[in-house]
């Protein structure tokens, strides 16, 4: 007797799944600041310059990083550089709306004089309002700030959230004497917190990027991108920053999800064991307020999907990070449905629309190509 074994044909087209991005990024024109800027401060913002292997990142007189050309090359899929392409990209991909962080922007950070700095934010801020913006809803970037002054950063803020920008790019690592916790960034949370803007903190920005050189280096230095953004977690709650501001709302994006729970978890013990000399004394204990103000993105992985149903930490996001290396692109549909085929349909739902829904207002699906 044989037995009769039904075998769903190999080519067959599983049913489309749509996401936003928590985590994604605008690559900017290379005349970006050297046609907004006078010649001054244009010859000091950030640019990159292509070697015969190298890819050299200079900023305000200092070179800061290099990268392997052909690394760089690969992190630029048909429509990086082309909206009207990538939201083609976003179609194929199953992909509805982006928070696209910025690119050579991230190494505003690393300028050091004031002017500079408020120039060089201002004119990346009106880039995005007319190149990415200003003709479509569905990608949308956070707002660069001057970080040399915290009322510059605030000031910002301010005109940023006029302008329509829904969040402000922050990097995860500071030099020690403007580390997040102190009290000198009070502007910059009061403003961010009265245009309602998300803290939008991207992993591997602020500090060099590879700490180690021994062997497994290219798997130690990944990790060490992440530790920052935990870092920066866990000085906004415990210096009281985000108890004193209990509707705004922390992203840290790239860094995946599941050590999210765990060190709310960990603050809690060091507040309790530790009370007699623990300061500020908070209003709620660090795991809440982590549960209620961080949120996470990921792009790979499982874990970050595990811990809503273990931990019922409910704040997390994914990303297809957009055009990197590390990202989804060419194989999101596959992503997906490895990570979300299984999964309570509440959660799939939670962490593809609804937490990234609950943060930024969105085009609804059907005022999108993406309906089509």
């Amino acid at each position: 007797m044989t037995q009769a074994t039904e075998i769903a044909p190999e080519t067959a087209e599983r049913e489309k799944i749509w996401a936003h991005s928590g985590d994604s990024h605008a690559m900017e024109p290379e005349d970006l600041w050297t046609s907004r800027l006078p010649k001054r401060l244009a010859d000091r913002a950030p640019r990159t310059e292509r070697g015969e292997k190298y890819e050299i990142v200079y900023v305000d007189g200092k070179q800061l990083s290099r990268q392997l050309n052909d690394f760089m090359d690969a992190m630029r899929p048909p429509g990086a550089s082309d909206i009207a392409i990538r939201l083609q990209d976003l179609d194929r991909e199953g992909v509805q709306c982006q928070l696209a962080f910025p690119s050579t922007g991230f190494w505003t950070v690393n300028i050091t004089d004031a002017e500079l700095a408020r120039a060089a934010a201002r004119a990346w801020n009106q880039w995005s309002l007319e190149e990415v913006m200003s003709w479509q809803k569905r990608i949308f970037t956070p707002c660069i700030v001057p970080l040399v002054e915290p009322t510059d950063a605030a000031a910002e803020v301010e005109w940023a959230a006029e302008q329509g920008f829904q969040s402000v790019f922050l990097p995860c690592t500071m030099p020690d004497d403007r580390q997040w916790g102190l009290d000198i960034w009070e502007p910059l949370w009061a403003a961010a917190d009265a245009a309602n803007m998300v803290l939008a903190y991207h992993i591997g920005t602020g500090g060099d990027t590879v700490v180690y050189r021994g062997p497994g280096g290219a798997v130690v230095n990944y990790m060490e991108t992440t530790y920052p953004g935990m870092r920066v977690v866990s000085h906004l709650v415990a210096s009281g920053a985000l108890d004193r501001h209990p509707d705004l709302k922390v992203l840290i994006a790239e860094g995946g999800a599941g050590w999210v729970p765990a060190i709310g978890d960990r603050m809690d013990e060091a507040y309790r064991q530790h009370g007699m000399f623990v300061r500020p004394r908070l209003n709620r204990l660090p795991s809440e307020i982590v549960r209620q103000q961080v949120y996470a993105s990921f792009q790979h992985d499982i874990s970050a999907v595990q811990i809503i149903e273990d931990t019922g930490y409910n704040n997390v996001l994914w990303g297809d990070d957009y055009p990197h290396l590390e990202g989804t692109y060419g194989h999101t549909q596959e992503t997906l449905h490895g990570l979300f085929d299984s999964v309570d349909p509440r959660i799939k739902n939670r962490v593809l629309r609804g937490t990234f829904e609950e943060l930024f207002d969105v085009p609804k699906l059907e005022d999108t190509p993406a309906a089509t």
